[in-house]
């Protein structure tokens, strides 16, 4: 497996929809190999395929392994089936964007549909900070970032604060 650099913002392929994966295949498994250990060394507990370079519907994410909870997820052409009305606010941080924390208004709770390395289908409800954290990395499929979930002050009294790192 290998660490792979992660894209910064204002990179352009971090505002760029991915395209669905058409096939599993020994490229996509080595990938989300290295995804996976990209993520622990960062240390994250999400990374997107475009915060590698890969323009594809592809995201890791393992909220607990830094609480000795280690459950990694491979999402592979995920959607959201479910969305509950009841929203939370959650600073999040983001390995695109680092030393910037942003409190994110996103629905509480959500049920993502995707597809599993072995080409099985998976659904899942999240809640809390998993939820959070499927709804971001699914942000960056679609070429979103959490500079675009801020009010235009927020937004750029962060832009400038990350510009001055």
């Amino acid at each position: 497996m290998t660490v792979l650099p992660i894209l910064t913002w204002p990179d352009a392929r971090l505002t760029e929809t991915c395209a669905p994966v058409e096939k599993i295949t020994p490229e996509i498994e080595a990938l989300t190999a290295d995804m996976l250990e990209t993520m622990y060394a960062a240390p994250g507990r999400g990374l997107a395929a475009p915060q590698v370079g890969v323009m594809q519907r592809i995201f890791v994410m393992d909220t607990g392994w830094k609480e000795g909870k280690s459950d990694p997820i491979i999402c592979i052409n995920p959607m959201l089936q479910e969305v509950s009305e009841e929203r939370q606010s959650n600073d999040e941080g983001c390995l695109s964007i680092p030393g910037v924390m942003a409190n994110v208004s996103r629905p509480a709770q959500v049920q993502m549909v995707w597809t599993g390395l072995n080409g099985g289908r998976y659904v899942q409800s999240f809640d809390g900070f998993a939820a959070a954290c499927a709804q971001h990395e699914l942000d960056h499929l679609d070429g979103v970032v959490t500079f675009d979930h801020l009010m235009a002050a927020d937004r750029e009294a962060l832009m400038a604060e990350y510009a001055a790192q």
